[in-house]
């Protein structure tokens, strides 16, 4: 019997992926990867080690997660050491917790190596703490994408109402509805947010605006996108400093 390994994969920049997680590439006999995960790490893979794409592209086909939860159990048994890696953190908004189970329920051992997940990371790169004394005490990691037996009112309400800072996944295609459900259920419409799209790559772009105005200021903003969304946006114009640093960076290489 084989053993597998829910790798994190960070959030973009192929340098935030831990140690363990790159041993994890390194001695993998397969490796299951995603959309997101960048491709630099590959290269860290055995020459002998068989790469699988499973998509997860919504705009196109991809391997379903029922097939590939099969696939990883096939190839376990197989006696294969496989490595799935996905983008971020593999138990936040990656699936990894459904895989894990389906291995455990075939009694194949696995383990999990956490990655750091956009929902930390995007709005790092873009001068935003996440948590901050004068600010907010308390985030909440959020998915734009929720379950059609869950009231919308009521889930947006919780959250107008609750943590001082959101950090919302999958919400770009859905941001003029968030931003409505947000402010019909009590949060003032003046608060301040950012959308940071490609965060810790070098194609990252960051909009900032307000609930009344953001929808607006980010309409050319595509998926992957993190949204987020209190007064801890306001820190950007002071401590931003991964696009400046690159930008400077490119200008020094260009001359």
């Amino acid at each position: 019997m084989g053993k597998v390994f829910l790798v994190g994969a960070g959030p973009g920049d192929p340098d935030l992926i831990t140690v363990k997680g790159k041993k994890s590439i390194e001695t993998a006999d397969i490796i299951l990867y995603d959309r997101l995960v960048n491709p630099e790490l590959l290269e860290y893979a055995s020459i002998t080690a068989q790469l699988i794409y499973c998509g997860k592209n919504p705009n196109h086909k991809s391997v379903s997660q029922l097939d590939t939860n099969q696939l990883l159990v096939d190839l376990a048994q197989e006696g294969h050491t496989i490595t799935r890696l996905k983008g971020g953190d593999p138990f936040v908004y990656g699936r990894g917790g459904e895989e894990a189970e389906v291995l455990a329920a075939n009694n194949i051992s696995f383990e999990i190596v956490p990655g750091i997940t956009a929902g930390i990371a995007a709005p790092a790169y873009a001068g935003i703490p996440v948590t901050h004394r004068d600010y907010s005490s308390s985030v909440a990691f959020v998915t734009g994408v929720i379950n059609k037996e869950i009231d919308k009112d009521e889930y947006w309400r919780h959250l107008a109402l609750g943590p001082e800072t959101l950090c919302i996944y999958m919400g770009v295609k859905k941001l003029p509805e968030i931003v409505e459900l947000l402010t019909k259920n009590g949060r003032n419409k003046n608060t301040p947010v950012a959308l940071v799209h490609m965060g810790t790559s070098k194609l990252q772009k960051t909009v900032v605006g307000t609930l009344d105005t953001i929808v607006h200021g980010a309409k050319d903003i595509e998926n992957p996108a993190m949204i987020i969304v209190g007064e801890v946006v306001k820190l950007r114009n002071r401590i931003s400093w991964f696009e400046e640093t690159y930008k400077n960076e490119l200008l020094t290489q260009l001359t």
